[in-house]
């Protein structure tokens, strides 16, 4: 009876994880795009870039507003802008509103970002 070592590498649990993660990210990237689900208003604009220092308001088409994908209400939202404008006022901030979302309500989440000194500001519309 002899015993021999043996110098190889099992590459097949290796494998195994690689295709684990490589689905997990397939099925959940195109979750962590979409955010809440708007339907934007057609406009033309140049693209926006890419900031690290970005935060997103968006308001549904059943006038529900939320922060960086987090349903809030619209006290929640001052109370999350106040302390945004207090840790950076370089933040970015992007509104998302549904084309049928009245004119008055994203012209108050607006005017609350300005009271704080917010003033990066981007409407996101839909591309033509």
């Amino acid at each position: 009876m002899s015993t021999r070592v043996s110098s190889e590498i099992n590459l097949t649990p290796m494998m195994d994880l690689t295709f684990i993660l490589l689905i997990t990210f397939i099925i959940t990237f195109p979750m962590i795009e979409q955010g809440v689900p708007i339907n934007l208003p057609q406009g033309s604009a140049s693209p926006v870039s890419s900031d690290a220092n970005r935060s997103v308001i968006s308001l549904d088409g059943a006038g529900n507003l939320y922060f960086n994908d987090r349903a809030t209400s619209f006290d929640g939202l001052l109370e999350q802008i106040t302390q945004l404008a207090q840790v950076d006022l370089t933040t970015t901030v992007y509104v998302r509103a549904d084309k049928d979302v009245r004119y008055g309500e994203v012209v108050r989440v607006m005017r609350a970002l300005h009271d704080q000194k917010l003033t990066r500001i981007s409407l996101v519309t839909k591309g033509d």
